[in-house]
């Protein structure tokens, strides 16, 4: 590390400095593996590791099992009761969620010009279909009646999503197609902050947008699920707002004030509602998705990422609001 970069850090807020922060237990993992040519065993042994009760597998190298036994538990301060409290909101509106998970909050994503730089590094432009079938499977995990105890299956789901980050930052921080110094870290702990907000916050503005009515208890114990899982991805417990509003805040400062315009961002918004519009036979609707996600995301975001605009579908659309 440079002389300049460790100055540059010390004077740095600690917002910023979580740029440079990776998840240094998930990354030692990595690091071990890809030392020892391991990488594929592992990938075939965690395939079935899928329920928070199944016994961790013997046959994994040993900083795998270590890793796994120390991200087992949820932290300390965390009410499972108000957790599994939360699950009634699910029933009611987890439709509503996964609706504006994947017609907003992905969207907003690609409005974040560095994490959808780390995207295209990683040769995931054109493969949208693969990143709404992961963040899908996390979030329905996410959704189940006790999603960190017994009978649920969202523990190993959020073991292997860091393992995977992991891996994304070992080999971009490699590839020589990457600037630390001028860029932080990819997938850092700042990016990781902000995909929490952006998945918590924006969900419910994006619901109470289209017309859903979100109480302010159910906002707050949505939002306190959100930081469970953020502290068992491994992002610092100092970091996360403790309330909603202060969580609105943070996103507010942290997030929408970087969303602007990338060629990555455009192309994966364009990717994503092609993938969307596959899904519907025929042609007659295909307006229909765009007007969707113009319902969700903001005007500003939208027109950044050239999210077609139809006036007559919008109209449709917002017509079936509540």
């Amino acid at each position: 590390m440079s002389e300049s970069l460790i100055g540059r850090r010390a004077g740095l807020s600690a917002l910023e400095k979580l740029k440079y922060q990776g998840d240094p237990l998930a990354d030692a993992v990595i690091a071990d593996l890809v030392a020892g040519g391991r990488t594929g065993v592992v990938n075939e042994v965690l395939a079935q590791f899928r329920d928070n009760d199944q016994p961790i597998p013997e046959d994994l190298p040993e900083s795998v099992r270590r890793y796994l036994i120390d991200t087992d538990v949820p932290p300390g301060w965390v009410d499972l009761d108000r957790v599994a409290g939360t699950y009634e909101f699910f029933v009611d509106d987890g439709v509503h969620v996964a609706s504006v998970l994947s017609f907003g909050a992905m969207v907003n994503c690609y409005a974040q010009p560095r994490p959808s730089r780390v995207l295209s590094l990683t040769h995931r432009l054109n493969q949208p279909h693969r990143r709404l079938s992961e963040t899908s499977q996390f979030v329905l995990h996410l959704m189940g009646p006790d999603p960190f105890g017994s009978g649920g299956s969202f523990v190993p789901t959020i073991q292997k999503t860091r393992l995977i980050h992991a891996a994304v930052r070992y080999f971009i921080t490699r590839s020589g197609e990457w600037d630390v110094e001028a860029d932080g870290v990819p997938l850092c702990q700042q990016d990781m902050l902000g995909a929490l907000l952006i998945f918590s916050v924006q969900v419910i503005d994006g619901m109470r947008r289209i017309g859903i009515s979100v109480t302010e208890r159910e906002a707050e114990d949505y939002y306190y699920v959100w930081r469970v899982t953020g502290a068992m991805l491994g992002i610092p417990a100092e970091a996360m707002p403790e309330t909603l509003r202060a969580a609105r805040e943070l996103n507010a400062e942290l997030v929408e004030a970087t969303y602007g315009p990338s060629a990555e961002g455009i192309e994966l918004t364009r990717n994503l509602l092609r993938l969307y519009e596959e899904m519907v036979p025929g042609k007659a609707f295909d307006g229909v998705v765009a007007a969707m996600v113009r319902q969700v995301v903001t005007e500003e975001v939208a027109d950044w990422l050239e999210v077609p605009s139809s006036r007559g579908w919008r109209r449709a659309v917002g017509a079936g609001r509540g």
